[in-house]
């Protein structure tokens, strides 16, 4: 029997350069994260219990303060078959701006502004691999809504949308079963993904309740996705696309481009890849209609046509020294924004994150024209043990 235990505690302080637009938001939010894991194998290695769980507390927006059990779940290994249950995170996509086909899992927005963290889903997992590719199949029996800023918190819309109330149920989820099926291998130079889900849509529409209060509303969808990647040499190909029916709305939507990467610029051991990726997105455009404090359209249509350029830095040094930067350019609008991401470990057990956010130009139809005042800078300083 094998054991590990590892714990992380962090500290963030984030802070909004104006002024919220919206009554009682504030302009600066501190926190402590907690983040125990621990796995034990036995069985040489065959069988193992993960379990992560996640929690924070945070001034200026208690909806920020929350937990999550990310992980705990059991798995047994036998041959080609993999099979586990219980709460996990899985992530499908190979494109660097969105990710159109990783929708196993709910986003914990209030944790991230780019939707990279993600709630623990219940499943039950079975995988097979063979010569002929990997074959992926989910029992998904409950549904998890997606957690929101509360009144005080900042990117959040000019009403409240309160998470623990839906037309769907009330408090971090409900029973609803569905499934999902994934197949991937790789031809050559191509990686390929083929995906298939049934079940609550991550994003939501706006709906009032029966008393009037607008709350989110999850309605069944069925989505088929494809993820591809092709190396060739120092070029990376990605594409991404979906195809999503719901009774609200049928649409499909695209991210493809490349990365390349300069490999130990001048003999000094950093690496630069250069990102370039065009969003396509046929849905409607989010309408808020403040007179009548009506939300129409879907919450998920941030991007219709779409340019995202940029880069990542890696020094490759001991403290593992990386920068991301970029900016996402609308094409048919004046929309942009700017992101710059860095990080960098301290000795054996400390790490610094900064995080940049700027909002620019965003007009009335765009969703960030909501949150068009709240471009932020973020300070994390982790400690490991």
């Amino acid at each position: 029997m094998e054991t590990d235990f590892s714990m992380e505690i962090s500290s963030d302080h984030r802070y909004f350069f104006k002024e919220g637009l919206y009554a009682n938001q504030k302009r600066y939010f501190g926190s402590i994260a907690f983040q125990p894991e621990f796995d034990i194998r036995w069985d040489q290695g065959e069988q193992q219990v993960v379990a992560d769980v996640f929690g924070r507390l945070s001034s200026g927006d208690s909806q920020r303060s929350h937990w999550d059990i990310r992980e705990l779940y059991y798995q047994i290994s036998k041959g080609n078959w993999e099979i586990s249950a219980g709460l996990k995170k899985v992530y499908w996509g190979v494109t660097e701006s969105v990710h159109l086909v990783d929708v196993i899992n709910q986003t914990d927005q209030v944790e991230s502004f780019d939707g990279e963290q993600k709630l623990g889903q219940p499943m039950v997992q079975a995988s097979y691999t063979s010569e002929f590719g990997t074959f992926e199949a989910f029992l998904l029996p409950y549904h998890r809504y997606r957690t929101l800023p509360g009144e005080k918190g900042r990117l959040r819309f000019p009403v409240v949308i309160d998470d623990r109330k839906t037309l769907n149920g009330s408090g971090a989820g409900d029973f609803d079963l569905g499934g999902a099926f994934r197949y991937s291998h790789y031809f050559g130079v191509f990686d390929i993904g083929l995906s298939y889900i049934y079940h609550r849509n991550r994003e939501f529409l706006v709906r009032p309740n029966i008393n009037g209060e607008l709350v989110p509303f999850y309605e069944k969808m069925h989505q088929l996705g494809i993820d591809l990647q092709a190396t060739t040499g120092a070029m990376l190909w990605k594409l991404e696309g979906i195809n999503r029916f719901a009774d609200s709305d049928d649409f499909q939507a695209l991210v493809v481009g490349g990365e390349y990467t300069f490999g130990n610029i001048g003999a000094s051991g950093i690496d630069l890849g250069l990102l370039v990726e065009f969003l396509y997105d046929n849905r409607k455009p989010i309408v808020f209609d403040l007179a009548s404090a009506e939300i129409t359209g879907s919450t998920g249509t941030a991007f219709q046509k779409d340019l995202f350029a940029g880069g990542r830095l890696a020094f490759n040094d001991t403290q593992d020294t990386a920068i991301l930067f970029g900016a996402l350019l609308d094409l048919e609008q004046n929309g942009k924004i700017f992101s710059i991401e860095g990080e960098r470990r301290l000795g054996q057990d400390w790490k610094i994150e900064l995080e940049l956010r700027i909002l620019s130009d965003f007009e009335e139809n765009e969703l960030f024209y909501f949150f068009r005042d709240d471009s932020f800078s973020q300070l994390t300083i982790a400690r490991f043990f």
